[in-house]
């Protein structure tokens, strides 16, 4: 396993989880030869879903010819847990002129050191919560009712059903992503055999 504090050594990709307060680092490699870093300033922007004023922004160093990213656990410890895009933005110091270059995606998760932290995605979380709304649909099935003049309404079994399966889908495809960044069998794999 390589040091991942030794920049020589750090990863040539973008990471595809961080982890809350970890020390993250990767160089860019395949940018040098169309924008040398001695004319050019790269620049990742992150943003997590579903919006918010928050926004991540990296600036690379020069590492020899090519770009390094770091961000220190300081920095890390301050990202929410979520699913983020990005954009790598190439500025050209000439004139200030900016390009995106490059998309993509990270996912940001909690440190399990905090005594807080549920590891669960948001679709595990959601998925255990309707399923025990489910599970007590048999004893408490009042669709609606009303307490000081405040009334509120349930959600019906169909609507608790297509919720679940929602959540389950979107459990699913996370499950899959994970073991295919693992270079593990999906589980959608069919075989055939040609007598």
């Amino acid at each position: 396993m390589a040091n991942l504090f030794d920049p020589a050594q750090s990863p040539t990709v973008e990471p595809e989880t961080v982890v809350v307060g970890d020390y993250i680092q990767w160089r860019r490699t395949d940018l040098s030869s169309d924008y040398p870093n001695t004319a050019y300033t790269m620049t990742y922007v992150a943003r997590i879903t579903a919006g918010g004023a928050n926004e991540i922004q990296l600036v690379g160093t020069a590492y020899g010819s090519d770009y390094l990213f770091t961000v220190n656990s300081a920095t890390s410890a301050n990202f929410n847990p979520g699913f983020y895009h990005w954009q790598l933005e190439a500025l050209r110091q000439s004139d200030n002129n900016r390009i995106v270059i490059d998309r993509g995606f990270f996912t940001v998760v909690v440190d399990l050191d905090n005594n807080n932290a549920d590891p669960r995605t948001h679709a595990e979380i959601m998925l255990g919560k309707i399923k025990s709304l489910l599970e007590g649909k048999a004893d408490a099935d009042v669709a609606n009712y009303s307490v000081a003049g405040r009334s509120l309404t349930k959600l019906s079994f169909d609507e608790l059903i297509k919720a679940r399966d929602y959540y389950q889908e979107e459990y699913n495809k996370e499950v899959q992503t994970q073991r295919i960044s693992k270079g593990q069998a999906t589980g959608t794999t069919i075989k055939v055999r040609f007598l």
